[in-house]
């Protein structure tokens, strides 16, 4: 089964939590704090596989969790981190975050490794936090939650030349004859039901690969036939192919074909016409093929190379012109360095980590980085939670409350969490 477009939601697993603990041993009186760090917890990583060809793993796996790493122990023990998830994807995979609509990762070489989500850092114990004005701190940190993701995954094939036409104009026996691509192939429409890749030999040393995708027909890119489905594969080719049926064996007008091909691709994104174009005129072997190659060639301004992939003829020649078409064009990246996430390291001071709003007498405090620290504060012991006070005092969240008349008594919540505002 040929997947090419999967929606999955990633959970990286949360880093473990430190441990508050106090060193008691026989001869060491004021022992001090012996609390550990937690584990990292599981990163989730996109790894290029080039013996996959497509996302049917994925298919199935709605969600990928990552492991939660250990909890530090006493006695100083750190957690252990717990193992990353490693996905296997083909290459030509495009991952998107479908909350920003950014690109997180193209993998188009072999190798290519990403980290889509991160795993929580682990949580300090309360040996990280000694100093010397507090020397003997009762409080430890959770671990980091792990990043949560929904993420598209796309196909799109890494192919050097795309076959495109209506459907049974021939182009799976032109694959099949010049690779060793064994695509389906038969005298009814959709033959072809998912692109086919064939590895194209010139010469000694020279290659390079041909896609054959499913025949579009008018309307395709609205939905039609097979729909837009599989346009996006044609994005990634550096040279488009028309295969033109010459001897018209369905009845179709040769040349209204390749008007029909072009709007579709246009219509589904213009800036595939600026590829280079050539036309296979197929079924040369026809009765009525030479006179309509004529009149085809009057009415086009691209090469036009006929064959008959019967007859194994003309063949060679359309392999050498698109070997030679291929030799000068530079292999472009698919996006703009724009459309890709990026970290933000920096924050002006006029744009605040939090957004506070009123539901009814409730003031409500949002913002990723209050819901983190919430998420890490241990509320064990008086010192933790005096803590946590400072850190929202330090990020301006008190100041803000009192701009807008907050009075003692009235509650705040964080998350699923009141607390009670006093001064």
């Amino acid at each position: 089964m040929f997947i090419d477009e999967v929606i999955v939601e990633l959970q990286a697993g949360d880093g473990g939590n430190g441990c508050m603990a106090f060193r008691r041993e026989k001869y060491i009186p004021m022992g001090g704090p012996y609390g550990g760090n937690g584990g990292h917890g599981s990163d989730i990583i996109f790894e290029v596989d080039e013996g996959l060809n497509t996302l049917i793993d994925l298919k199935y796996a709605r969600i990928i969790k990552g492991k939660k790493g250990a909890n530090g122990e006493g006695k100083a023990k750190q957690g252990k981190s717990s193992e990353d998830v490693v996905v296997k994807v083909p290459l030509g995979t495009v991952i998107t975050d479908l909350e920003s609509g950014l690109i997180i990762a193209d993998l188009t070489k072999k190798g290519d490794t990403v980290v889509v989500a991160e795993g929580g850092r682990g949580g300090r114990g309360n040996m990280a936090f000694a100093t010397r004005t507090n020397p003997a701190p009762s409080f430890a940190e959770n671990g980091e939650p792990g990043e949560r993701k929904k993420i598209k995954v796309e196909l799109k094939l890494l192919a050097d030349v795309g076959l495109v036409g209506m459907p049974s104009v021939g182009k799976s026996t032109l694959i099949s004859s010049v690779s060793a691509s064994k695509p389906k192939i038969a005298s009814y429409h959709f033959t072809t039901l998912s692109p086919n890749l064939g590895v194209v030999k010139v010469r000694e040393g020279k290659s390079f690969v041909m896609a054959d995708l499913p025949g579009l027909i008018e309307g395709a890119s609205l939905g039609e036939g097979l729909g837009d489905r599989f346009l996006k594969h044609i994005e990634r080719t550096r040279v488009i192919a028309h295969v033109i049926d010459m001897g018209a064996s369905e009845g179709r007008n040769p040349y209204e074909d390749y008007q029909i091909i072009n709007k579709e691709l246009k219509d589904f994104k213009e800036s595939i016409l600026e590829k280079p174009q050539i036309v296979i005129a197929s079924k040369m072997d026809l009765p009525d093929a030479e006179k309509n190659l004529d009149e085809f060639k009057k009415k086009v301004d691209v090469p036009v190379y006929p064959i008959s992939a019967i007859e194994h003829k003309g063949l060679t020649e359309v392999i050498n012109a698109l070997s030679d078409k291929l030799d000068t064009i530079e292999k472009q990246p698919l996006y703009e360095e724009s459309k890709f996430e990026s970290h933000i390291l920096y924050q002006f001071r006029s744009e605040k980590p939090f957004t506070i709003t009123k539901d009814g007498a409730v003031y409500v405090v949002r913002g990723a980085e209050v819901e983190k620290l919430l998420r890490m504060t241990r509320f064990s012991t008086d010192e933790a939670a005096l803590r946590f006070a400072n850190k929202l005092r330090k990020m301006g969240i008190d100041d803000e409350l009192r701009k807008m008349g907050i009075e003692e008594g009235d509650y705040v919540r964080i998350l699923d969490y009141e607390f009670e505002w006093t001064e």
